[in-house]
């Protein structure tokens, strides 16, 4: 259980070494932003059509008497908008990511160079569009996987209690996981490490994994949040990562040194 304290550490540990530098967290705010512009206009539509769409996907319920078609499809909208909240969360990463591959890329090179005793950063090597191929890829197939726990989720909270206690509590710790592996998919992508190696990784020290990404995202929840918290979250996905590979980490000590910050804000 003490895994559980340590990655949310390293979460508070991001938000601390973004804060310590601003520039790479002003420019780390462009892609969640254009993001969030996007996802709220998709939910927005959601709210406002879901029950037309619902309406139109059940039409045996028509002939139903007062008020037992209404409360079924209230319910299958309710569940349909939450579906859509989970979903918007799991791939909220994984799309912010994409759009901002290069601001994150350098972010996650700064940390490095910051923390690293010799003050260098693993680099891959490959072109950016190579490096946006793979990630793009990768996320697809992280994104599928997600899909699929959120369609299993979402069957299971038809089943009475445990849909309305223990499902939302897995989808939490499902989130956690999936929330991590893409921001920590940007360090480990550098360093030549690929999705399979990432997610065998992660699932060797879940604890870890989950005290980093469920608290993380339970915030996004909160509208806005997840724009304020993304550069944080890559800064603090890189510490993890050097943690899950057993690269040596300077002390908050050096961490704090000013002679590192000139270096890492040039």
């Amino acid at each position: 259980m003490r895994d559980l304290g340590v990655g949310f550490g390293y979460l508070l540990k991001g938000q601390r070494w973004v804060g310590r530098h601003g520039k790479q967290y002003g420019f780390g705010l462009l892609p969640g932003l254009i993001t969030l512009v996007l996802y709220a206009a998709a939910l927005v539509a959601l709210a406002l059509w879901g029950e037309d769409l619902v309406a139109w996907a059940t039409p045996f319920a028509d002939d139903w008497s007062s008020p037992w078609a209404g409360l079924f499809r209230g319910f299958l909208t309710a569940v349909l908008f939450a579906l859509g909240l989970l979903l918007a969360v799991l791939t909220f990463t994984a799309v912010t990511l994409l759009i901002g591959q290069p601001f994150y890329e350098n972010l996650s090179e700064k940390v490095d160079e910051d923390v690293s005793p010799d003050g260098t950063a693993p680099r891959s090597g490959l072109s950016f569009w190579r490096e946006l191929w793979i990630s793009a890829r990768d996320s697809l197939r992280v994104l599928v996987r997600a899909g699929l726990w959120g369609l299993l989720l979402f069957a299971l909270g038809f089943l009475p209690l445990v849909g309305q206690t223990v499902v939302p509590v897995v989808g939490f710790f499902v989130t956690g996981f999936f929330l991590t592996e893409e921001l920590a998919a940007v360090a480990l992508q550098r360093r030549g490490v690929d999705l399979r190696a990432r997610l065998a990784l992660l699932r060797s020290r879940k604890t870890l994994v989950w005290g980093f990404g469920t608290p993380l995202g339970l915030a996004f929840l909160v509208p806005f949040v997840a724009v304020f918290l993304m550069p944080g979250a890559v800064a603090g996905a890189t510490l993890l990562a050097r943690d899950l590979l057993g690269e040596e980490t300077a002390t908050e000590d050096q961490d704090q040194d000013p002679r590192r910050d000139r270096r890492i804000t040039s």
